[in-house]
């Protein structure tokens, strides 16, 4: 249930709930506008702009912008405003090992307990990632690889390391999608994609974290040779 004892005296708790739902909707909007990189790294973000653009006033904006703060994506530079964020090489290089070992460990976890009803989603999922493959369509392949790799990690059943997962996520969205931005590309993450689930069905855990966390390494030096990220 939405808290609303927090709600401005002034706003109704229904006017404070419209607020806050509008808010969730620029979030998103903007999330997607960092991601596409049409708001680039360093760049600051233009409240006056982007209120005229989605046609909402400046404040559902600075609130989306301070969640996304939250999140690791935009920066928030007191007496300036917000920024979307550059992670430097060495931050982004952090982040991926730790999501890395992360993965590898949710993987091993899940080979214990896998059922075939989830081989069975995964394996849906790779089916319609090789598909996108052929239209070497990186705006179509990323969302459903983002859910392959979210299915992995809630079958897991670990509440704790699927936050912990989902917070690296967040944060390496832009370095993840410009990686896979070519046909080659998606092919070798899809094969990588396949070794993880091959490992799954087979029920060994070994396997199953070394697939998932290589899967996750390659993606680094991908990223390196995308130039991703800028920033020292």
């Amino acid at each position: 249930m939405t808290d609303t004892t927090n709600a401005p005296q002034n706003l109704s708790a229904i006017d404070f709930l419209r607020t806050r739902s509008l808010a969730n909707v620029v979030q998103a909007e903007i999330e997607r506008m960092i991601i596409d990189g049409e708001l680039k790294p360093n760049e600051r973000v233009n409240e006056n702009g982007l209120s005229q653009r989605l046609g909402v006033s400046r404040g559902p904006i600075r609130e989306a912008c301070s969640a996304l703060a939250a999140m690791g994506l935009i920066e928030i530079i007191p007496n300036r405003g917000f920024f979307i964020r550059a992670l430097t090489n060495d931050e982004a290089q952090d982040l991926s090992e730790a999501r890395a070992g992360v993965f590898g460990c949710m993987a091993m976890i899940l080979a214990e307990r896998i059922t075939d009803a989830q081989i069975g989603i995964l394996r849906a999922l790779l089916a319609r990632m090789d598909e996108i493959v052929k239209l070497g369509d990186v705006h179509v392949y990323y969302p459903v690889n983002l859910e392959f790799h979210k299915q992995i990690t809630h079958m897991a059943g670990n509440n704790r390391l699927e936050l912990i997962y989902q917070s690296f996520v967040r944060e390496l969205h832009i370095q993840r999608y410009r990686a896979l931005s070519s046909h080659d590309v998606l092919h070798i993450s899809n094969e990588e994609h396949r070794a993880i689930v091959d490992a799954l069905e087979a029920r060994d855990p070994i396997r199953s974290l070394i697939a998932a966390r290589t899967h996750i390494l390659n993606g680094i030096v991908r990223t390196r040779r995308a130039g991703q990220p800028t920033g020292t």
